[in-house]
């Protein structure tokens, strides 16, 4: 798909999310004042197009009312909407900086490498429900792992890294790779059936991070400062998150899996959160604060500087 079809959809999908509603003259004014217009309007046959592959491609409905208003089907689907934010956030991004005069030294991003090199090629495999063939080093591995047969079923980013999620065919089990850890890849012209059951929507609905856990589900309450609560209302720690207010702290009631991730993701809260319940979640974390201190309990080697 050509990138300047991309961003025409892209804009498309960008106003009528920030309007609301546009009748066909309206959308071809902003249409012709953009810098992807040509200064003429839209043609129908073109807009119609324009229609169906973002429906084909991002699977956003965009519909007209009897008024002749086009509109975003916004749906029931949370995830849904997740995604288009998304879309519509690095769409937004990157207008900005290609149309500003700022230099690109005081624009300071993370890097994420995995998304260059192998996550177009995944999507592709996706897309089309084919299989990928590649070589992973995994941390746990002291060699890379050769000639892994795998069912994509779908992409999640989580903490800058894109992982993908499917069907090992050697194992016949659910794994999660991280894509910046792929050394070789190929598409394999071998098609699969994703089961009916798996839901990637729900995948990880109950887990913090990508850790893939059959425990249960458990309820996690955290008590916390008044300021670091203000950060919770603004970006919630989790879906399921709850609050009570009192006066001088807020306590937060979560439905969460207990792993390694949510651990070390309240350790990284400092002082800030303390872990109420469940008992094991408080004992997990405060192992893990134990085993830090005593690193420190051992005498401390100087080393002149250079």
């Amino acid at each position: 798909m050509a990138r300047d079809l991309i961003s025409r959809y892209i804009w498309l999908v960008d106003i009528l999310n920030r309007y609301g509603k546009l009748t066909r003259e309206e959308i071809d004014r902003l249409w012709m004042r953009s810098p992807l217009g040509d200064g003429a309007p839209i043609p129908p046959r073109t807009f119609f197009h324009y229609r169906r592959a973002i429906e084909e491609n991002f699977h956003i409905d965009i519909l007209c009312n009897r008024r002749g208003e086009y509109y975003i089907d916004q749906g029931d689907d949370e995830h849904n909407r997740s995604f288009t934010n998304w879309l519509l956030d690095s769409y937004a991004v990157s207008s900005a900086l290609r149309d500003s005069q700022t230099p690109a030294g005081r624009v300071l991003v993370e890097d994420v490498p995995s998304a260059r090199e192998f996550l177009p090629m995944v999507l592709e495999a996706i897309g089309a429900s084919e299989k990928v063939r590649f070589t992973y080093a995994g941390f746990n591995r002291s060699r890379p792992e050769t000639d892994i047969l795998f069912h994509p079923y779908f992409v999640k980013r989580y903490k800058q890294r894109w992982y993908m999620v499917g069907l090992r065919e050697k194992s016949n089990d659910i794994r999660t790779y991280a894509l910046d850890r792929v050394k070789a890849m190929v598409m394999v012209s071998e098609r699969f059936e994703m089961p009916e059951e798996m839901d990637p929507a729900t995948f990880f609905d109950n887990i913090i991070g990508i850790t893939l856990s059959k425990a249960a589900v458990r309820t996690v309450k955290i008590r916390t400062t008044p300021q670091q609560a203000k950060y919770f209302r603004a970006l919630p720690f989790h879906p399921t998150q709850q609050e009570e207010i009192h006066d001088s702290y807020s306590i937060f009631t979560y439905k969460l899996k207990l792993n390694y991730e949510l651990v070390h993701e309240i350790l990284g809260f400092g002082t800030a959160v303390t872990v109420l319940a469940p008992r094991e979640l408080r004992v997990m974390v405060t192992d893990e604060l134990r085993n830090s201190l005593a690193n420190y309990d051992e005498p401390f080697i100087t080393q002149d500087n250079d």
